[in-house]
């Protein structure tokens, strides 16, 4: 499993290239087409560990060729979103790359970094087990469970 929150000096390279194979494998087992749109997508958001605006996405991709309309942005957002390989930051609309290879289901939280602006996924099986017995007991059926927590990052303190 990845680290929580990558050493500032990582080989960024080839976590992205590893993103990127995983989000291959995972398509070509779904039967899903990584299209080459959908492919950019990605890897604008896997070049760091720090959630991007769909604009921001534009910008970047529009620095290797022309600039994409926002719908097919969004567009390829959603798939990317309902495939498991990428996550939306509820408290910056923004989107982050999927680094770790977990069910679509599983809960997760999301550790933001006031400081650099990184963001960490960490499992959170317990508490996503805590939270579905609460649920149940209320007779509530979630449809989207999103934790976040901000604070300092190892590397930041």
């Amino acid at each position: 499993m990845p680290a929580i929150f990558p050493t500032p000096d990582h080989d960024h390279a080839r976590c992205a290239a590893e993103t990127l194979a995983h989000a291959e494998a995972l398509c070509a087992a779904r039967s899903q087409r990584l299209t080459p749109l959908r492919r950019q997508v990605l890897e604008a958001l896997s070049v760091s560990h720090k959630p991007l605006g769909a604009y921001e996405i534009m910008e970047r991709m529009a620095q290797s060729g022309p600039r994409p309309a926002p719908i097919t942005v969004y567009r390829a957002l959603e798939f990317l979103l309902e495939n498991g390989l990428a996550h939306r930051i509820e408290s910056r609309n923004a989107f982050l790359a999927c680094a770790h290879n977990h069910d679509a289901g599983a809960l997760v939280v999301f550790l933001i970094c006031d400081r650099c602006g990184a963001v960490g996924e960490a499992p959170a099986s317990a508490v996503g087990e805590s939270l579905s017995a609460a649920a149940k007991k209320a007779g509530f059926r979630p449809k989207m469970s999103v934790i976040e927590i901000t604070g300092t990052c190892s590397h930041c303190r």
